[in-house]
């Protein structure tokens, strides 16, 4: 399997339609609905919650349960604030960059649809060198052209919409994945294409694999709080994204060492169960497929931490997708490292049937 791509081109178009459905925290069904149509073929049935995670699942009659996870929301804004002269302030949600706001078109969602803005800036020419404002939560602003408050809410604006960027998915140098939300459908899009792979593989496992798409990771592993406890695992296997630190203004005596294009990253932490982190490290070193490591202290911050500290603890390990410009519109991710952490997944689920005496992990 590691001696060709394994992305076909019925993958990529879903990738492409996924990451280009908007998907903000809170809001995620529409692209739920996606992710469970292109992974339909590939499963026995569904499980989803009230708050919208999505799960699929093989063998769901199996004594032991297997999960595999990534997250499926993206950073946005709301509409917090609408002045009398019809320019809109904001609040996150989510791990909003107000940094780059400046100029940026967005979409805000209404119920009448999408109603089309701009984050405004002062020209440069009308800015005071010497008293330079860098912009901040309290100064970045909408305008959607409107010339009063009551036309923003003709318009069907009104605080507490949720506002997303619209940039959209592109490759870049022939094998660069480039979008805004990356982080991190990208991985509901490896563990589908894991579910994909096992079906065409004609694997029976001899667990049940649940394949899951949470919600809310980016407000505080919410949704991943909430499925745990539903499915019960006895394993789980999260993916997410993390820093290539190998771009400009990274300190890599405080985040270590990861670049894009030189494999999935694993990581050490104390919620990452020691003994499937071996399993997962002996894997990778059997198949040949690259990966480098990680090392975070007190949590990982990813869903990983929601699932280890669950049901009186659940072993579980993070394999990460290194990524350029985490929560800016233009996150890039390496082809090779996409396919390369769908095959990890896939290759420690064959030695997690290898040791389908699930003790070994106590």
């Amino acid at each position: 399997m590691a001696d060709k791509s394994i992305l076909n081109d019925a993958s990529l178009k879903f990738l492409e339609r996924y990451l280009n459905n908007a998907s903000p925290t809170g809001y995620e069904w529409e692209g739920q609905k996606i992710w469970m149509d292109y992974l339909k073929p590939y499963v026995d049935t569904f499980i989803t919650d009230t708050y919208g995670t999505a799960v699929g699942v093989i063998n769901p009659e199996a004594k032991y349960k297997v999960v595999i996870e990534g997250h499926s929301d993206e950073i946005s804004w709301y509409v917090n604030y609408i002045t009398d002269n019809g320019l809109i302030y904001v609040i996150r949600n989510g791990g909003s960059d107000h940094q780059i706001a400046p100029s940026k078109v967005v979409n805000i969602h209404t119920a009448n649809g999408i109603v089309k803005g701009v984050f405004g800036w002062p020209a440069i020419h009308t800015r005071d060198n010497d008293k330079e404002q860098a912009p901040k939560l309290d100064n970045i602003f909408i305008d959607i052209g409107a010339k009063d408050k009551e036309e923003v809410e003709k318009m069907g604006v009104h605080v507490g919409c949720v506002i997303t960027y619209p940039d959209e998915f592109f490759v870049l140098n022939n094998n660069k994945f480039v979008c805004r939300a990356l982080d991190n459908r990208i991985g509901g899009f490896m563990i589908a294409e894991v579910a994909r792979l096992l079906k065409e593989n004609k694997k029976e496992l001899p667990f049940g694999l649940y394949v899951t798409n949470s919600v809310q990771e980016e407000i505080g592993l919410r949704g991943a709080e909430m499925i745990t406890q539903t499915i019960k695992p006895n394993v789980a296997i999260v993916t997410d994204v993390t820093h290539d630190t190998t771009t400009p203004m990274i300190e890599k005596k405080k985040q270590g060492f990861a670049e894009i294009g030189k494999g999935p990253v694993v990581s050490y932490a104390p919620a990452v169960q020691n003994k499937l982190r071996e399993l997962i490290i002996k894997a990778a070193e059997e198949k040949e497929i690259p990966f480098q490591r990680m090392a975070s202290s007190r949590y990982t911050g990813t869903d990983t931490d929601a699932f280890a500290y669950s049901n009186g603890g659940v072993p579980s390990a993070l394999i990460s997708l290194p990524l350029r410009y985490m929560h800016t519109t233009v996150e890039t991710v390496h082809r090779e490292d996409v396919e390369n952490v769908i095959r990890l997944i896939y290759e420690s689920l064959m030695k997690i049937e290898e040791n389908h005496n699930f003790s070994y992990f106590s």
